[in-house]
């Protein structure tokens, strides 16, 4: 497995290629980027269809018909998993919340529980509002089945929202200083890694200043009251799960390297 130098430091690459014999890549686009400097490169599929198909979710159209969508939508505030994230997106994502709550007055919100992240911390923040917020402990992908929208922070929890065919608004952001050094040497169309897997942008992103509640509340809005704009999105989310593969990922890592031991069986 490889460390995603695709983003940043892409000089690392070419001495990368000196140095393995082979490479298993997860994500789709790897492969091809990774070949262009001459690396035998496998692409094995991602590890969360594995996770996914363990959790035995099935999802649950039913619950995110149209009409619930106008009269009693559910949202998933995805947050990520470190304190620093959350301390600085779930405000965000919260009073977002409210706004669209002055629209769809029987809105309703899940919050996955991070197993980095204790019950007491998180309800600090959940302290000094009045919406209707369930606190989900049995991992994301039941806390987004009956989601008709998620807000999401930028990372491999995009991945989790797009196999639940949950469309999302992705957001970053960072120390002002990590930001602007990043910006210069992050060599990727966008931060998302459901768009970046796509190809395409299925999920509009906010970075950085962009991330406010004001913006936050109407790129979710246009989610909610648009049902023709979420099914075209559920469609592109489909896709991206194809992409990602049919399970087996750790499986087809440890054949390529009995291979490459020479054994068999």
């Amino acid at each position: 497995m490889i460390i995603q130098v695709w983003a940043w430091r892409r000089g690392r690459v070419k001495k990368i290629a000196k140095r393995v014999d082979r490479m298993a890549v997860i994500l789709p686009f790897e492969k091809p980027f990774f070949q262009k400097f001459g690396i035998h490169v496998d692409y094995v599929g991602h590890p969360l269809i594995d996770a996914f198909e363990k959790r035995g979710v099935e999802i649950d159209s039913a619950i995110r018909n149209p009409q619930s969508a106008i009269n009693r939508p559910v949202v998933g505030l995805v947050p990520g998993s470190r304190r620093e994230e959350i301390s600085n997106l779930l405000p965000v994502m919260i009073r977002a919340g409210e706004i669209l709550k002055a629209e769809y007055p029987h809105i309703r919100f899940v919050l996955p529980l991070a197993e980095t992240i204790s019950l007491n911390w998180l309800l600090r923040f959940l302290k000094n509002t009045r919406l209707d917020i369930e606190i989900y402990h049995q991992g994301i992908y039941g806390a987004l089945n009956p989601c008709h929208l998620a807000f999401v922070t930028s990372g491999t929890a995009t991945l989790d929202a797009a196999i639940m065919n949950v469309p999302m608004v992705v957001i970053y952001k960072a120390k002002r200083l990590t930001y602007e050094v990043g910006k210069r040497v992050i060599k990727v169309p966008y931060l998302g890694l459901v768009n970046l897997v796509a190809g395409e942008s299925v999920a509009p992103e906010l970075i950085q200043d962009d991330v406010t509640p004001e913006r936050l509340a109407m790129a979710g809005k246009n989610f909610l009251a648009d049902n023709r704009l979420r099914q075209q999105t559920i469609v592109k989310l489909r896709e991206v799960k194809e992409n990602l593969g049919r399970g087996g990922a750790s499986e087809r890592t440890a054949r390529i390297a009995v291979e490459m031991m020479g054994c068999s069986g």
